[in-house]
């Protein structure tokens, strides 16, 4: 099938349809405002430079040879200093620069003129200095300086300011043509704007209406998995790159929650089979004939009172059990049912068996899972108490903690060597254990019943030394019933 192209090389294109053709529209743009600005500038420095000389270069002159021609004892100091000179060398040098930088033949010509008027003044500059060292030279001198020295200044400062006005004229000529380019470049502007906005139009319309029928696909598988049909599939051959990998990720995820649903379902019926096993374990034809038998010996004896009590706790110790057919049941319940199931006990071992239960009324009032702590009880009396020689003790204590509810139950029974209670811990984990003590058995429908109904981070935990005794924890969530 035809796969489209990622999402992210579409919009690549279309930022570059975008960006090329304004990026380009820039260029033209700061090149024509450049170009303007650098011959603006030249133009305005010429006419700075030419109006400099305009104004001071012919008073500055005719007044130095002035001196010259009137002033005998000046003369000589002017003359050494090369005073004039200089003025002529540096009129010279700048308007033989813009001669050169000239652009225009027209301009060229009046600066190239500018100058020869200056070499010829510079010679009749040089007549008149030698002149001033002879005597008798005064009137010649002074008729030179009138018609010849001040003639060429002044037809010098109107060559000046003819270039000066050429230059203004240039000026206005280049402001009509940057307008010019100006509205030319405004006109290309807009026609290159109209046809990005138009292309990019297309292009977006196209890219959206893709990525939206996709995803309208996309979520129609999601709204059929959200009812719990996980046989959807999302079809991700004709889709781009990014939308084909979360087609294939959400295929991906339908699956493994089609399986996580088989695999609840599966333990859940694990769960109630082993609840059912747990339950028939509890009701125990042993201890129900054994009960039984102690009350018939009671009231053969008379004893009508505790035939009572063994009556009313061994009723108690059933309801509890059953409890309706509810999987959970309150902490004060399960407490009751420990209860009855050690004052049963106590009757039948009243010489090897003495109990202490400490769970605080605060937590009466949370949730615990059935038949939790009454196994963990019973294996402290049948593999911990009766296994030793003397009185024994069980103690049944609780605690909340840090969001959790802290069962323990510890017995100073014979306890377990480290190869035994290794070999229990397996069992407790589900592993197969040659063995036959059946304590384990107990033990493990505890821990998976612990950890289907509350999560692996709960459980239960041991504990052992041998001849000291033997300790179990149960921890859950802090639950309000």
């Amino acid at each position: 099938m035809f796969k489209k192209a990622s999402l992210n090389r579409r919009l690549n294109a279309l930022l570059l349809v975008c960006f090329v053709p304004l990026t380009i529209m820039i260029i033209y743009l700061m090149a024509i405002l450049f170009r303007f600005s650098e011959r603006y500038d030249k133009s305005v420095q010429n006419i700075t430079k030419a109006n400099a000389y305009n104004i001071e270069f012919k008073d500055d002159l005719d007044y130095t040879m002035y001196i010259i021609v009137v002033n005998s004892e000046r003369a000589k100091e002017l003359v050494d200093t090369q005073q004039p000179h200089e003025l002529i060398d540096q009129a010279r040098t700048v308007f033989s620069e813009l001669s050169e930088k000239a652009e225009g033949t027209d301009g060229k010509t009046r600066l190239q003129r500018i100058v020869k008027s200056l070499d010829t003044l510079e010679d009749h500059v040089s007549e008149v200095e030698a002149n001033a060292q002879i005597s008798g030279m005064y009137d010649k001198n002074l008729e030179s300086l009138d018609f010849d020295i001040r003639n060429l200044t002044e037809l010098i400062q109107e060559q000046i300011q003819q270039y000066i006005y050429y230059e203004a004229t240039h000026l206005e000529t280049l402001r009509a043509n940057i307008r010019q380019d100006v509205q030319r470049a405004i006109g290309l502007s807009v026609l290159i704007f109209c046809i990005i906005f138009f292309v990019s139009q297309m292009i977006s319309r196209r890219i959206t209406g893709e990525i939206t029928e996709d995803i309208r696909q996309l979520l129609k598988v999601t709204k059929k998995a959200g009812r719990g049909d996980f046989s959807v599939r999302a079809d991700a051959d004709n889709s781009s790159e990014e939308l084909m990998e979360l087609a294939q990720g959400f295929n991906q995820m339908v699956e493994h929650l089609d399986t996580l649903v088989e695999d609840i379902r599966v333990e859940q019926l694990n769960l109630r089979a082993t609840e059912q096993k747990l339950l028939q374990a509890q009701i125990n034809p042993h201890f129900l004939y054994n009960t039984l038998d102690a009350i018939i010996w009671l009231a053969e004896a008379n004893q009508k009172e505790q035939v009572i009590m063994m009556v009313s706790t061994l009723s108690d110790f059933f309801r509890t059990t059953l409890s309706n057919g509810r999987d959970f049941i309150s902490v004060k319940e399960e407490e009751s049912h420990i209860r009855s199931y050690l004052q049963i006990q106590q009757f039948r071992y009243q010489d090897i068996l003495q109990y202490e239960i400490d769970i605080p009324e605060e937590l009466y009032r949370y949730q615990i899972l059935k038949l939790t702590l009454q196994p963990l009880v019973e294996n402290a009396l049948y593999h911990g108490i009766k296994n030793k020689r003397g009185m024994g003790r069980i103690s049944v204590s609780g605690r909340k903690e840090n969001g959790q509810l802290i069962f323990i139950i510890t017995d100073n029974g014979q306890g377990m060597t480290r190869e035994r209670m290794d070999q229990v811990g397996r069992m407790m984990n589900g592993e197969k254990v040659d063995s036959s003590n059946t304590s384990g058995f107990g033990l493990y429908n505890v821990v998976q019943r612990i950890r289907l109904n509350y999560g692996p981070e709960y459980g239960l935990f041991m504990s052992s030394a041998y001849g000291e005794g033997t300790e179990f924890m149960v921890v859950i969530p802090a639950i309000k019933n």
